[in-house]
């Protein structure tokens, strides 16, 4: 059994609480194989937000799939399941070394520059108002990826992110051709996670990229998350 098939469906447990978490978030060991672990994150431990309905777990698979579908292998598998404190998230862990992050990268690791600038296209398009440099996290083979995606898709364009370095740079023609098909289409297994109004500005959004051809630049600090790591 794959570590994604692992996540997707064998049956875990909880072995503790993640730190520093807003809503509740669980790492999980799976009965299938102890070396997979996963981040179970239940819709029974959100807080209530004013800005995004209550289910912020299916955000997390939502922009799972849009990453899928836009052939972008930079969120880890998420998936929907039942657990112990019910439907939630469940994701699987990188492990990884908590002092790098964004801005490690940007500085020191100019090979992880293009996944960045995947990552930054990504996060336009799905309206992602939370990526703190401590959401982008370098596995042992080297590889990039994103996490905590609870807080995308709103049909208001809101996007805070720390990934601006990139801003007024042509966006590479291989990244639009990922891009092209969502301004026609959200693939349905996306937009059935959705409210209608936002799969509607996703392809707007979409389309804003194809015409401008550019990654946006920051018009406001307020842009920016806080903290930013």
């Amino acid at each position: 059994m794959s570590a994604e098939e692992t996540v997707s469906s064998a049956p875990f447990e909880i072995i503790g609480r993640m730190p520093n978490s807003s809503n509740a978030t669980y790492l999980v060991e799976f009965d299938a194989d102890d070396e997979v672990r996963g981040i179970y994150k239940p819709l029974s431990g959100e807080r209530p937000l004013w800005d995004f309905p209550a289910g912020l777990h299916k955000r997390e698979v939502a922009a799972f799939r849009l990453a899928r579908a836009m052939g972008l292998d930079i969120i880890p598998p998420t998936f929907l399941r039942e657990g112990p404190h019910g439907e939630g998230s469940v994701q699987l862990y990188v492990e990884h070394d908590p002092r790098l992050h964004y801005f490690t990268f940007l500085e020191e690791m100019p090979q992880t520059h293009d996944a960045l600038r995947a990552m930054a296209v990504f996060d336009f398009v799905a309206n992602n108002t939370d990526r703190k440099g401590g959401h982008v996290l370098l596995d042992a083979d080297g590889h990039v990826w994103g996490i905590d995606h609870g807080v995308c898709f709103s049909d208001e364009f809101k996007l805070r992110t720390v990934i601006w370095d990139f801003g007024g740079e042509e966006v590479a023609g291989d990244l639009l051709a990922r891009v092209e098909p969502l301004m026609l289409t959200v693939p349905a297994d996306v937009a059935e996670l959705l409210l209608d109004e936002e799969t509607g500005a996703l392809m707007e959004r979409a389309e804003w990229l194809m015409e401008n051809g550019v990654f946006p630049s920051p018009s406001s600090r307020y842009q920016y998350p806080w903290p930013i790591l």
